[in-house]
């Protein structure tokens, strides 16, 4: 094999995904005028089903415009040896390996960042805007993203910099302590991303006293669940759509509901939203995510120990002597189908485990307020109540709304 072969097999992986992802794409963007079930005709009325169709396709052009300008740029990135002339860059400016790969990846953040912030910008403030769902000031916008950009600068740079001292360090073998080091940072995550990240960007403040604080803590009582922390989210400064979602582990668990979620569902339908997380805790699923993320982060870092080191893979890349960071960006670009095999396997997990969390729901009597609740969010979201089975397998990682109405009933 000659890195010729390994360069024209990497075009052919990103040539055949981008061609296959767009397929399922056009295949979903067909339904989109699809009559909506008998089930869930109450969702829209013939006017806001009209909205919701020319949201799907604002989105599904502008979408399809990006992905392809995407597609371009990274094939220009390796006709033209763009990684090798990043590389080049990093190299003119130290010697230190440790630092070149961290200029390296450095440099294609910088220039990520200043191809998506307008992509991001026009999503925003033309798109959202125009569909009533966008609250965020462009002020609260740069904002946003400077502490973005600092955070993900610092964490991401931080661990980087650890794994490249490992690989320094203990050669093939760095992906052991590679893997040790991110599953103690996704527990410690996991715990306080609530605590130390959401308050950089949001205020969340502690459930006042009434009817819902009252109806959750009966709730969880009858279900024999401890949760002794109960906070709303500002969500509306930024958005109209709603959201909940639980953080942390054992004492550290707390629910967060976006003050949305609470304007636009009922009490009893709000309950219902959380019983449906509780169901993910009482059946487990987040210890089970995280057994089979940390499954599949080792075997993708042993992968990685393989083949970053391949002479081939870096001259694949226009590099003459292997590195840490081409071998990375090489790695990543072949792995591309095994990424897809386990992105579908994690959505088929997934939409069991929501079926399950659904079912907790039901048989406290909730069912009908889930439904409820679901349609509700779904009309004020204008979501696809018509999506393509195919694109739902390959794509979805809760069901639909029409398959957890059926499941319910």
């Amino acid at each position: 094999m000659t890195s010729t072969i390994v360069f024209f097999s990497i075009i052919g992986i990103l040539v055949l995904n981008f061609i296959f992802d767009k397929w399922l794409d056009y295949l979903n963007f067909q339904h989109f005028t699809d009559e909506i079930p008998n089930e869930l005709k109450e969702v829209y009325d013939e006017e806001q089903y009209l909205k919701s169709q020319n949201y799907k396709k604002e989105t599904y052009h502008f979408s399809l415009l990006i992905s392809v300008i995407s597609f371009i740029t990274i094939l220009g990135f390796l006709f033209f040896d763009g990684f090798a002339f990043v590389d080049k860059i990093a190299r003119n400016i130290t010697t230190n390996e440790t630092l070149i790969s961290l200029l390296f990846f450095g440099i294609l953040s910088i220039g990520s960042v200043i191809l998506t912030t307008p992509i991001s910008y026009y999503r925003t403030f033309v798109i959202e805007e125009k569909f009533g769902f966008n609250k965020t000031t462009k002020k609260l916008f740069f904002i946003d993203k400077i502490k973005g950009i600092l955070l993900s600068t610092i964490i991401g740079g931080i661990i980087l910099y650890i794994i490249i001292l490992f690989y320094n360090q203990f050669s093939t073998n760095f992906w052991i302590y590679a893997l040790v080091l991110i599953t103690v940072f996704s527990v410690f995550m996991n715990m306080f991303y609530s605590t130390l990240i959401v308050p950089l960007f949001n205020k969340q403040t502690p459930l006042e006293e009434g009817e819902l604080k009252n109806s959750l803590e009966t709730f969880v009582k009858k279900a024999g669940f401890k949760l002794d922390q109960l906070f709303v989210i500002d969500g509306s400064k930024r958005s109209t759509r709603a959201n909940a979602y639980f953080a942390g582990f054992g004492s550290k668990k707390r629910v967060v509901l976006y003050d949305t979620l609470i304007n636009d569902l009922e009490t009893q339908e709000i309950v219902a939203v959380l019983a449906h997380e509780v169901g993910h805790y009482k059946h487990k699923h987040i210890i089970y995510n995280f057994i089979v993320g940390t499954i599949i982060t080792a075997f993708t870092l042993y992968l990685l120990s393989i083949f970053i080191n391949n002479e081939l893979l870096a001259q694949a890349l226009g590099v003459s002597i292997p590195n840490f960071h081409i071998g990375l960006i090489a790695f990543g670009l072949l792995y591309t189908p095994i990424s897809e095999v386990t992105g579908l396997i994690n959505n088929i997990i997934s939409r069991k485990f929501e079926y399950q969390a659904d079912n907790f729901a039901n048989k406290f009597g909730l069912g009908i307020a889930l439904i409820n609740g679901l349609k509700k969010l779904s009309k004020n979201n204008l979501s696809n109540l018509t999506p393509h089975s195919w694109y739902v397998y390959y794509h979805y990682s809760h069901p639909t709304l029409l398959q957890r109405y059926k499941n319910l009933n």
